[in-house]
């Protein structure tokens, strides 16, 4: 169980996230120099601010990525809308 602890727009925000055991076992293992699922090697997840999203991000880091620079937010007139970048370890961005 991966438990996420912050501020997200102003508000305390914890998610938990269950992990996958072979998730688990591949953190065990050693990780690749290469995203898996042929995922980009630098990700911007976006969308409202809301569990899902919240949920999102907790998969990117279960996979291996790290959280790049910090998150940012806006408001589209009617919902917050929030937007956090992701790097595969070993990628310089930016």
């Amino acid at each position: 169980m991966v438990v996420i602890r912050g501020r997200w727009a102003g508000r305390l925000v914890t998610c938990w996230q269950a992990v996958p055991s072979q998730f688990a076992t591949g953190m065990l293992a050693g990780m690749t120099d290469q995203p898996p699922n042929g995922l980009p090697s630098y990700r911007l997840l976006t969308g409202p601010d809301d569990e899902k999203f919240c949920h999102r991000v907790s998969e990117a880091l279960d996979l291996g990525f790290r959280l790049h620079g910090s998150p940012a937010v806006t408001f589209d007139g009617v919902r917050v809308i929030a937007a956090q970048a992701v790097v595969w370890p070993g990628t310089t961005a930016g």
